[in-house]
C-alpha cells in the first residue's frame, strides 16, 4: 500500500514515515498543500493522510479539489484541530476519516486498516488464497499453518499478489507497490523476492507471465 503523508512538522513526519514504513506501507512525504495536490496529480495512491494547517495550501482546499476532480483516493485528516466545527467540516468535504493530534499509532493503523479493508471489500484484516493466510494487524504469514518467516518487501510483494490474484503485474508495477520515491532498486530485485516466496511457500505461489510480468499461482492447499 502506498501512502502518501501530507505533514509540516518535520519531526512528526519523519517519526510517522518510520513508523509507516515498519508497518510495510510505502510512504512519500510532503510538506506543503500544493505538493500534495502535484503529488496526488503526478503519482498513484491507496491513501493519503493529510494535515489541515499547511503552508501554501490549507489541507481543506487540498481535499476539496481533490474531491472537486472526481477523486475517490481514501483521505484519513490528521490535525490538531479538534473541535466537532472542524471534524464536521473534514467529514463533509470528503474525508474517510479524521483523527486528532496527539493520537496513539496503534490506533492510526487500525484506523487505516478499516480503509484498506473498506477500498478491498474486505470484513476482517486476514487475506486467505489456499493454504496461505497473510494477517495485516500482526503483519504475520502462515502457511499450511506454519508461520513464515518473511522481510518487509516479501510479505509487501505477496500481498499485492493475493489481493489481486486475477492481475498480471510487471516488474515496474510491482516496484512501486515496493519501493518509495528515489530508493535504489537493484534490477533484479523482484525476480529476487519472487524467487524467495516460491521457496518458502511453493513453486506454484507466483506465476510467470513471460513478457509481461508476474501474477498469483495455485498455492493449493
Amino acid at each position: 500500500m502506498r501512502i502518501l503523508l501530507v505533514e509540516d512538522d518535520a519531526s512528526l513526519a519523519s517519526g510517522l514515515k518510520r513508523a509507516l514504513e515498519k508497518a510495510h506501507y510505502v510512504v512519500e512525504h510532503v510538506a506543503d498543500g500544493r505538493g500534495a495536490s502535484r503529488a496526488c496529480a503526478d503519482r498513484a495512491f491507496d491513501l493519503v493522510i493529510l494535515d489541515l494547517g499547511l503552508p501554501g495550501l490549507d489541507g481543506i482546499d487540498v481535499l476539496k479539489a481533490l474531491r472537486r476532480n472526481g477523486g475517490a483516493l481514501p483521505v484519513l485528516i490528521l490535525s490538531a484541530r479538534d473541535s466537532t466545527r472542524h471534524r464536521v467540516e473534514g467529514l463533509d468535504h470528503g474525508a474517510d476519516d479524521y483523527v486528532v493530534k496527539p493520537f496513539e499509532l496503534d490506533e492510526l493503523l487500525a484506523r487505516i486498516r478499516v480503509l484498506e479493508r473498506r477500498q478491498s471489500g474486505q470484513t476482517v484484516n486476514q487475506l486467505q488464497a489456499g493454504g496461505i493466510m497473510l494477517d495485516l494487524g500482526t503483519l504475520t504469514v502462515q502457511w499450511q499453518g506454519r508461520e513464515l518467516d518473511l522481510p518487509a518487501r516479501e510479505f509487501m510483494l505477496l500481498r499485492r499478489l493475493i489481493e489481486n490474484p486475477k492481475t498480471v503485474f510487471t516488474r515496474a508495477q510491482l516496484e512501486e507497490s515496493l519501493y518509495g520515491w528515489g530508493e535504489g532498486i537493484e534490477s533484479n530485485a523482484i525476480d529476487v523476492y519472487v524467487h524467495h516466496l516460491r521457496r518458502k511457500i511453493t513453486p506454484d505461489v507466483i506465476k510467470t507471465v513471460r513478457g509481461v510480468g508476474y501474477r498469483f499461482g495455485r498455492a493449493g492447499a
